[in-house]
């Protein structure tokens, strides 16, 4: 369903460990937006709604909602650095403005 990077899944237990949220998973929740684009929101939540799915992917526990499922399907979260900073970035084949990332070896 969701692939986490080994980068991400650290920086989500430092993230937790952080806020004192290690007994918590991480809510992923993907919202359609007007224009077709996606919108996504993750924390720590203690909260489970009928529906959610629950899964572990690198040591990280993982909560999506029945809506958000059919959106997240083969997404990879990640953890990178864009202009200088870092930040989690989503990998969504889903989203109509997704581009895979281009490999080196192209054109």
């Amino acid at each position: 369903m969701i692939t986490i990077t080994p980068p991400a899944a650290q920086q989500i237990k430092a993230a937790a460990l952080a806020s004192n949220a290690q007994d918590l998973a991480l809510r992923i929740e993907v919202q359609p937006k007007a224009d077709g684009s996606f919108n996504y929101l993750m924390g720590f939540d203690d909260q489970s709604l009928s529906g959610d799915i629950g899964l572990e992917q690198q040591g990280v526990s993982l909560v999506i909602s029945s809506n958000s499922q059919p959106l997240v399907q083969g997404m990879t979260l990640d953890f990178v650095e864009l202009d200088g900073q870092m930040e989690f970035i989503f990998l969504n084949p889903n989203d109509p403005y997704y581009q895979p990332p281009q490999d080196a070896n192209d054109g």
